[in-house]
């Protein structure tokens, strides 16, 4: 009897990033579910088969864990037989494999292969996706270049644009919005970096970046109140006043916001009208700041 054999997502994978339907990538029915082992990088134990049974091989390799020699033998069905009903997935399971190897930037070649080779392919979107995730996988912490997260957001956000209804548009949202608070996040350690060796045209650059490019990440509020406080040691004082008036606006119970107006009141800049409430903090009333 015939078995279907998809590849397998390990359960860490299928938690962090929301691999879906990894039977997508099995285009019918598989048969020949027995393990080839090491052979199958034999070129002469390969030379009497056929299309079928080498794609066969490849799935139980991978399902095996085994994604190099999985990546050959999807490679010996794309590249020698290319007008196989099997050739286009064959390419797609080459780059999957070398995604579960770690190989990302092998399989961002292969992948983009696949989009130009096949674009109207039914796993498109997952190509797309799974291109995506190879940057994604790839990013660095805070302290570090963050190019491949960069190229991570680009490439999510293409997979949402393309797709939009898809499901790995909605997974992709998900994604983007956390490549977005990453990238923020680096942008404020460079920024409190430049502005504690008082750097001050080069931190500003750095948190007016946040506020421009990353309006909806939770760092805004701590940005607006960086800049305040650059401002204020620049004798900018009407600036200072203006950014926290955005800060009041939009955070109002921001402990940032909070920081701010105990930061203009101990500077002399404004005076804490009678309403104000607990440290100086005024609650609702932003008058005093325009």
């Amino acid at each position: 009897m015939p078995c279907l054999a998809p590849p397998i997502v390990s359960r860490r994978r299928m938690l962090r990033f929301g691999l879906l339907g990894a039977a997508l990538l099995a285009p019918m029915a598989v048969a020949g579910c027995s393990d080839s082992g090491d052979k199958a990088e034999d070129p002469g134990f390969m030379a009497g088969l056929g299309v079928e049974d080498i794609y066969n091989r490849g799935v139980d390799a991978l399902n095996a864990g085994r994604y190099k020699t999985a990546e050959k033998l999807f490679d010996k069905v794309a590249e020698n037989f290319p007008y196989s009903a099997w050739a286009a997935n064959a390419l797609l399971m080459a780059g999957y494999a070398q995604y579960l190897e770690g190989s990302y930037a092998d399989a961002v070649t292969t992948l983009e292969r696949f989009t130009q080779l096949h674009p109207t392919s039914k796993s498109i979107a997952y190509a797309y996706y799974l291109r995506a995730l190879c940057y994604y996988e790839q990013m660095s912490d805070i302290d570090r270049d963050q190019k491949n997260t960069a190229l991570a957001l680009g490439a999510l956000k293409e997979v949402v644009n393309r797709f939009p209804d898809s499901a790995y548009a909605r997974d992709a949202r998900l994604k983007i919005d956390l490549c977005s608070d990453h990238l923020a996040a680096a942008e404020m350690s460079i920024g409190r970096w430049y502005e504690s060796r008082h750097l001050y045209a080069a931190a500003i650059n750095r948190f007016q970046r946040v506020v421009d490019d990353y309006q909806t990440t939770n760092h805004v509020p701590e940005a607006l109140y960086r800049l305040t406080e650059i401002y204020l040691a620049l004798g900018m004082t009407a600036e200072a006043k203006r950014t926290a008036a955005v800060l009041a606006y939009n955070y109002p119970g921001s402990s940032w916001y909070r920081h701010s107006f105990d930061r203009l009141v101990a500077d002399g800049d404004v005076k804490p009208p009678a309403t104000a409430q607990q440290g100086g903090f005024l609650a609702r009333s932003f008058d005093w700041l325009f």
